[in-house]
This record gives structure tokens, C-alpha cells and sequence, in this order.
């Protein structure tokens, strides 16, 4: 273990305060709806109001009409509280997650084991890549980033800062150098040194989508060369304020470099964190990581019960 990151890995009691007080504005949103509703017998309109706002906030057609579904069932013409409400709410987001609530597992049979990380700019990809850094380095795992965002001065610094915090090996070019060129160099160097993983920080040009898309596909062929299963990994980093937009985002990536998973970034920025369940509902991709803000604790596993007791405005599980 690395004693200088040791206490940067938050306890499961600091992470739940986090992930709460993150998901604040989407619970509170979908809280004040719901305690509106509560003060009047669930009749037929007031389920359909619930399962409008529950889609207004996004968590997508199917688990908000499971909900609905399972407001009905015994409550019908009945005056339930609004933590009745929530508390079905929680269970049916837990069970639309608990599919794609899926750890990032490192195969210590690859080495090094290769992490790919791609997303729009803007979406938190490089500060991304160090916080996990960081979660590796504490593992005990020896770690190299790749700076092959070549197109953003200011993402390949934000890289060699974060090398140096977490104790990464780093390979990084000129500004401008070619991207699958210095992946190849990281990979080898990787190898050579027995690095455990090497995460490849990529250029997150959506409004180049195409340029984009070839420049990536070239980098994975490149690494190939070298490695005929790497990536081992493709991890999508997607800013959960754009809301549906996201949806496309995950579209567009995994037909062109077959993304195997993801990581949420600013739930503490939205009150439309319910994107999750959509994007859970629509490509049933494993959820990795959630990121609840800027420090380097704020990057934790997904756990589907967390959040979805989170986002309903309600107390952690029980142990």
C-alpha cells in the first residue's frame, strides 16, 4: 500500500455522505414532488404524475412505469406517506442497477492490464484517470498514464500533476504529437517494466465525432501490435449534467471502440442523476465508478443500493 494515499481512500460511511449530499438536487427534486403527492389518496391521475416526474428525471420509461406499477399494488385509493413512496422508489432503481453494478476487475494475468478512457471534453476524463490513479496506487498496484489527449496542453500538465501526486509512471508527448504513437511508446514501456495497469488518457473532440472515432480506433489498432488483447478495457466517462444527452455519448462510442464500462462524473452538479437508470435501461453497460465531486476521494465503486436509496432522498441500508 502507498502510506502518502492511504488517507485519501474514504470509509463507506464518509463515501454515503458524499454520494447523498451529491445526489441532493436530484432527490430533493424528485422528494418535493413526491411530498406534494403524498397528501392525496394514490388515485389513478396521482400515479400517473409520479411517473411523469419520475421520467422528468430522467430514470428512463421502463423503471419509472415499474414503479408506477408498484405503487398500485395494494395502495390503490390508499394514503401512503412520501416515505412509502420513496422507499419503492429506492428498490426499483436498486433492482434496474443491480445488473450493471459491476466492479472494474484488474486481470493481474495482463500486464500490464491496459485501461482505455474516452469521453467528451469537459466530461471530468483526466481528472478521472488520476482519482482511479490513486485508487490503483493505494491497492498497491504500480501504475503508468498515458497523456494521449496530445490535443490539450493544459490535459497532458493535468496529467503529469496528477503522476506525481499518486506516485504513476507517466509517458507524455508535445503538444500536438500523435496520439497512437505515444500509446504504443507507454505500452511498450509499460511492458518493459512490469507496470500493473496503463490507463490512456484520449482526445474528447465530440464536435469532431468522425475524426474522433478514426483517431481512436488507429490508437487501439496501434496497441495491438503490441498486445493483440489490449484494451483490456474501455472505461466511458460521461458528465452527468448533460442528462440525455448522454445517451447518445454511450451510443457513439460503444459502436465505434466497444466501451465495457463506465464512470458518472458531477452527480453533485444535476438534478438529473436518474440519466444512470436510463443509460442502465437502454445498454445494460456495467457502471464502475461514480464521482461526486473534485477531490481525489470523490471517485468510489457503484453500488446500486447506495444509489438508489441516494437519489430517493433516504436513509444508507442497513448493515
Amino acid at each position: 500500500m502507498n502510506d502518502d494515499l492511504a488517507e485519501t481512500t474514504p470509509a463507506s460511511t464518509s463515501w454515503w455522505q458524499r454520494l447523498a449530499t451529491g445526489l441532493k438536487r436530484s432527490s430533493s427534486a424528485l422528494g418535493g414532488a413526491i411530498a406534494d403527492l403524498a397528501k392525496q389518496p394514490l388515485d389513478a391521475a396521482a400515479i400517473k404524475e409520479i411517473e411523469d416526474e419520475l421520467i422528468r428525471a430522467d430514470l428512463g420509461v421502463e423503471t419509472s412505469a415499474r414503479i408506477a406499477e408498484a405503487l398500485s399494488h395494494g395502495r390503490f385509493n390508499t394514503s401512503v406517506s412520501a416515505d412509502e413512496i420513496k422507499e419503492v422508489v429506492a428498490v426499483e432503481v436498486e433492482k434496474a442497477l443491480t445488473p450493471v453494478a459491476v466492479p472494474l476487475l484488474i486481470d493481474t494475468a495482463k500486464r500490464p492490464f491496459v485501461i482505455l478512457v474516452a469521453g467528451v471534453n469537459g466530461s471530468g476524463k483526466t481528472t478521472t484517470i488520476g482519482k482511479l490513479a490513486a485508487r490503483l496506487r493505494h491497492e498497491g498496484r504500480s501504475v503508468m498514464l498515458a497523456a494521449g489527449d496530445t490535443f490539450r496542453a493544459a490535459a497532458i500538465e493535468q496529467l503529469k500533476i496528477w503522476a506525481q501526486r499518486t506516485g504513476a509512471a507517466l509517458t507524455a508527448g508535445e503538444p500536438g504529437a500523435d496520439a497512437a504513437g505515444l500509446a504504443f511508446d507507454a505500452l511498450a514501456a509499460a511492458k518493459a517494466r512490469g507496470i500493473d495497469v496503463l490507463l490512456i488518457d484520449t482526445a474528447g473532440r465530440l464536435q469532431n465525432r468522425a475524426d474522433l472515432m478514426s483517431e481512436l480506433q488507429k490508437l487501439i489498432r496501434v496497441i495491438k501490435k503490441i498486445d493483440d488483447s489490449a484494451p483490456h478495457a474501455v472505461l466511458l466517462v460521461l458528465d452527468a449534467t448533460v442528462g440525455q444527452n448522454a445517451l447518445s455519448q454511450v451510443d457513439i462510442f460503444k459502436k465505434a471502440i466497444g466501451v465495457t464500462g463506465l464512470a458518472m462524473t458531477k452527480l453533485d452538479g444535476t438534478a438529473r442523476g436518474g440519466i444512470l437508470v436510463a443509460l442502465a435501461e437502454k445498454f445494460a453497460i456495467p457502471v464502475h465508478y461514480l464521482g461526486v465531486g473534485e477531490s481525489i476521494d470523490d471517485l468510489a465503486p457503484f453500488s446500486a443500493r447506495d444509489f438508489g436509496r441516494a437519489i430517493a432522498g433516504l436513509a444508507p441500508a442497513s448493515p
